[in-house]
């Protein structure tokens, strides 16, 4: 990876989901030398099994401290992944998915996901915090890209007492530019378990195999030919 190892000192706080992409970023941040606080969040998401696989992870790296942050973003909804009456798109092809912003966009969810991520770091003194936007999913969220990261790190300095006194708190996103096929195979270096991770938006206890995020990881997996060890209902 050819990056400095950090001192022990280098607090930082990762955003963890228990999926592909937050996972691997945990991975990085162990291996750039932090002390890593995870947080993760139940939302009361379609998909909670994702937080077994976040409590799994994180023991997996051996973090200094996981909190799970509890609130109900189902009371607005705006998401199939907050509102069962919102169906999950299945079965779509590629091409399909990179259209449009899919209905699995939560509002505001990263702004509200990285606000908390803030506080905490502030409250620690971290010097970082890590999220595993990535700008090349075919998702396309509008918050996953690096205009958004770039203008929530005005924030980060601007916003905190840390910011405008000593020295911002860092967003790092090590996984923005690349491809699902890269992050798997900078996953495989870095020694993640994918079989502990969770994709799934599909709120079961075995992943579906259909929805976008199942055919996302799939497709990457099968590109890479790799076998996912995640077992499935169907693919």
């Amino acid at each position: 990876m050819g990056k400095p190892k950090l001192s022990s000192e280098m607090k930082a706080v990762i955003l963890l989901s228990g999926g592909l992409d937050s996972s691997t970023v945990l991975y990085q941040a162990r291996a750039d030398g932090c002390e890593c606080y995870v947080i993760s969040f139940d939302y009361q998401q379609r998909h909670q099994r994702e937080l077994k696989s976040a409590l799994l992870i994180a023991q997996a790296v051996g973090v200094v401290k996981h909190q799970v942050v509890n609130f109900d973003l189902r009371q607005w909804g705006g998401s199939a992944l907050t509102d069962h009456a919102i169906a999950l798109p299945q079965e779509r092809s590629l091409d399909e998915m990179s259209q449009n912003i899919p209905v699995t966009y939560v509002p505001a969810r990263n702004t509200i996901f990285l606000s908390f991520a803030l506080a905490y770091a502030e409250a620690i003194a971290a010097q970082r915090v890590y999220i595993g936007v990535n700008a090349l999913d075919y998702s396309g969220y509008p918050d996953c890209r690096p205009d958004y990261i770039q203008a929530m790190q005005e924030v980060f300095r601007l916003g905190t007492k840390q910011g405008l006194e000593g020295q911002p708190i860092n967003i790092v996103a090590p996984l923005i530019n690349l491809k699902k096929t890269e992050i798997i195979q900078l996953g495989n270096q870095l020694g993640v378990p994918w079989e502990l991770t969770w994709s799934c938006y599909a709120g079961g206890e075995v992943a579906c195999g259909v929805c976008d995020s199942c055919r996302l990881r799939l497709a990457a997996f099968a590109e890479l030919g790799l076998k996912d060890l995640v077992p499935y209902a169907k693919y």
